[in-house]
């Protein structure tokens, strides 16, 4: 299931949660649901024997990483600083790429603290072969009262006091495009690979505006300083929801064409996001999953790495979900959904 409690289905159950997941994909976002022939291909990978599955040879995929050089930290428990933890993920687990960030995970908190993060992206720089990005979230709520400079539209909006609250959180925009503009240039002397803007979206369209402004003057200054540009949600929530983008209104985007404005933002990679139902089974999550990726990737023509991490990305909402389902749901992703990472 969704929230990661085993069950047992009929083969008849598991093609109805099939075809139920990519209708209320097609419905919510307005595209194509998946043919008879990718349905039949998802059950077929959803039904394989063996624990572990994995592509088809030829089908690999990179992976990249949200605080990635920080799970052998402190998800794992193990004392050791993050450098060491990027080289672990590179010369012991075979990484791809990774990022390292400040345990706060906030540009407006990494601002304060740039010249040692800095010291520590050059470090890593100097031991590691593989590409190491500087990851943060724009977090736009950390800009209220009485952390920040601004009122939060969180209580403003209960209030009925809309322009207010938007107000807010136009101002709070300008907060953090100079934020994250600021702690790229920091990483950007430090020697980093990129900058992974992350979970974008998660205080609502105005979030997602910020992030679309940083990666535009950070690509304008840094025209070689590679950008991944990760979501928060499969839709773009209306917390103002009159902002716009190269003319297109954030609020209600779903991934499909959330990437085209990372595309005009000049983000290279795009980290495309489906959330997980946790009261639905692994078939129904993953067909939804599929349907909203393929129409991402279609779409797209800069790399889809789709997020996979517990409780999106058809991945139970659990928290060391189960491997027999993330490897069904990576070999789904990149066979069907034609992801070109993860």
């Amino acid at each position: 299931m969704g929230d990661g409690s085993g069950i047992y289905l009929s083969a008849d159950d598991i093609r109805w949660d099939l075809e139920e997941g990519t209708k209320d994909a097609a419905d919510r976002g307005k595209i194509p649901e998946l043919t008879k022939e990718e349905l039949d291909h998802l059950y077929d990978i959803i039904t394989m024997p063996g624990i572990v599955v994995g592509v088809e040879r030829g089908n690999e995929v990179v992976t990249t990483s949200d605080s990635g050089g920080c799970k052998i930290t402190y998800h794992a428990n193990i004392a050791i600083d993050r450098g060491t933890a990027v080289l672990i993920h590179e010369k012991v687990l075979g990484a791809d790429s990774l990022d390292i960030g400040h345990i706060d995970y906030s540009y407006k908190a990494v601002k304060s603290v740039l010249h040692d993060e800095a010291a520590v992206m050059e470090l890593t720089q100097l031991n590691a072969v593989m590409p190491v990005l500087y990851g943060s979230m724009p977090n736009l709520g950390l800009y209220t009262k009485p952390d920040g400079p601004v009122d939060n539209w969180s209580e403003l909006l209960p209030l009925g006091k809309i322009a207010e609250a938007r107000a807010a959180q136009e101002e709070a925009v300008e907060h953090a495009v100079k934020d994250i503009v600021y702690v790229a240039g920091g990483m950007y002397e430090s020697g980093a690979d990129g900058m992974n803007i992350d979970t974008c979206g998660a205080s609502g369209d105005a979030d997602v505006l910020a992030a679309l402004k940083a990666i535009e003057l950070i690509k304008q200054k840094y025209p070689d300083l590679g950008i991944e540009m990760g979501m928060a949600g499969e839709f773009v929530i209306g917390m103002h929801g009159k902002l716009e983008y190269d003319g297109v209104r954030l609020a209600g985007l779903y991934p499909h064409k959330q990437v085209k404005l990372a595309e005009k933002a000049g983000a290279n990679i795009f980290g495309c996001v489906v959330n997980t139902n946790s009261n639905m089974s692994l078939a129904w999550n993953l067909a939804r999953t599929v349907t909203f990726v393929k129409a991402c990737t279609e779409a797209a023509t800069i790399p889809v790495h789709v997020n996979v991490g517990m409780g999106v990305g058809a991945v139970p909402m659990s928290e060391m979900p189960s491997v027999d389902a993330v490897s069904r749901v990576d070999k789904a992703l990149v066979e069907i959904g034609k992801a070109d990472g993860l």
